[in-house]
């Protein structure tokens, strides 16, 4: 089969065995493969990412002297069965599948692993038990974008986010996009978006963010009609908390403690908003402590691959949730086929370009340095 791997750097067009699925795995003929973020910082950073996974006990994340044939966000039909399978499904069944494979013990992430080759390619394996079957009327290119949007979609649940309260999202790549979508689907009506590029901007519209900033302009924290419980002053604060005291001990028979504990379930003591970091680079999280509204949620999207420092007695002081994310359970992979499946979540503005194995590495380039793109799939045989 031909695939393009990546060794110290360099994406090449090589012509590979194909695959021979194992007990319990499917071959699947790829149809369309994404070029993920994460793949754009593996081709460069490989050690870097493999010395933090090993840290976790995972020793077999790809390295730059490796050969790896990367792409972990991918759709196919069904072309093959190993043994012990269930053969669920009929050949040339669309298909769509987690990106993990399992073998005598070991797992290993398709596509960040020497020894889990992944979609930039003709065919790739998936675990049977993983893998799910795709409604025939899905359009393949948005189906190629599930993985992803699974990220968004756990990254949403992760904040616990109600419809009313107010979602700023900072960075409008890929993920920030997908972030954005995904909130739009869960009802929440308050999405500010904020980034540099008028291009990502003009994207975010697209995907429905209700507010769309140029933080060179404008203060995303002040785009937005701010709420009376976001407060920023720790005098107006606790300020708040006297007068609140005040009012409730002037009437003898009022259950003051109780009314308090019911104001805050309801969401009407101070918080501040619902902030995604979707950049992954240094500062941004300094920024955003130093910044956000008294007890406002961060929840980091974005990976940084670099050491970054923040000052913990300023995230103390406003009571910050600070909550970090990574991946998605199988159930909210699956929820996010049916919401891509019967429209409930439109992926195309994220869709900017497809290529054929031949054009892989220019779409790297074009990726890194382009502001109009999001993400490029990949037609293996295009």
């Amino acid at each position: 089969m031909k695939a393009v791997s990546v060794h110290e750097g360099e994406l090449s067009v090589v012509d590979l065995p194909t695959p021979e699925p194992r007990p319990g795995q499917v071959l699947v003929a790829v149809t369309r493969s994404g070029i993920c973020g994460s793949d754009l910082h593996a081709r460069m950073h490989a050690d870097a990412s493999a010395d933090v996974a090993a840290e976790v006990d995972y020793d077999r994340f790809m390295r730059r002297a490796d050969h790896v044939v990367m792409g972990h966000e991918f759709t196919g039909t069904v072309a093959a069965y190993g043994p012990k399978c269930r053969r669920r499904w009929p050949v040339g069944t669309p298909v769509v599948a987690l990106p993990v494979l399992q073998r005598e013990g070991q797992v290993d992430m398709t596509g960040l692993s020497e020894r889990a080759p992944g979609g930039y390619a003709e065919y790739v394996l998936a675990q049977e038990a993983m893998t799910f079957e795709v409604p025939s009327h899905a359009d393949p290119d948005h189906v190629a974008m599930t993985e992803p949007l699974a990220v968004a979609h756990h990254a949403v649940n992760r904040s616990e986010i109600g419809r009313k309260e107010v979602a700023l999202v900072v960075g409008c790549g890929p993920i920030g996009l997908a972030v954005i979508l995904m909130l739009k689907a869960a009802g929440v009506r308050t999405v500010v978006a904020s980034d540099y590029s008028a291009g990502r901007r003009a994207l975010a519209e697209r995907c429905g963010a209700d507010v769309v900033v140029d933080p060179a302009v404008r203060s995303p924290w002040d785009a937005y009609k701010r709420p009376a419980t976001h407060l920023t002053s720790a005098p107006d604060y606790f300020g708040q908390g006297i007068d609140a005291m005040r009012m409730l001990r002037r009437v003898r028979w009022v259950p003051w403690k109780r009314v308090m504990r019911l104001a805050e379930r309801a969401g009407q003591t101070p918080r501040g908003p619902v902030v995604f970091e979707c950049v992954g680079v240094p500062g941004i999280i300094e920024d955003l402590v130093t910044h956000a509204p008294i007890r406002s949620r961060i929840i980091v999207v974005g990976v940084c691959m670099e050491p970054d420092t923040f000052r913990p007695t300023m995230a103390v002081n406003k009571e910050l949730d600070l909550r970090f994310v990574f991946c998605y359970q199988p159930h909210e992979f699956h929820e996010t086929l049916e919401m891509i499946a019967d429209g409930r979540v439109d992926p195309s503005p994220l869709h900017t370009g497809t290529v054929g194995l031949d054009g892989v590495a220019q779409a790297f380039d074009d990726l890194a340095g382009a502001e109009h793109h999001a993400k490029i799939l990949i037609d293996p045989r295009r």
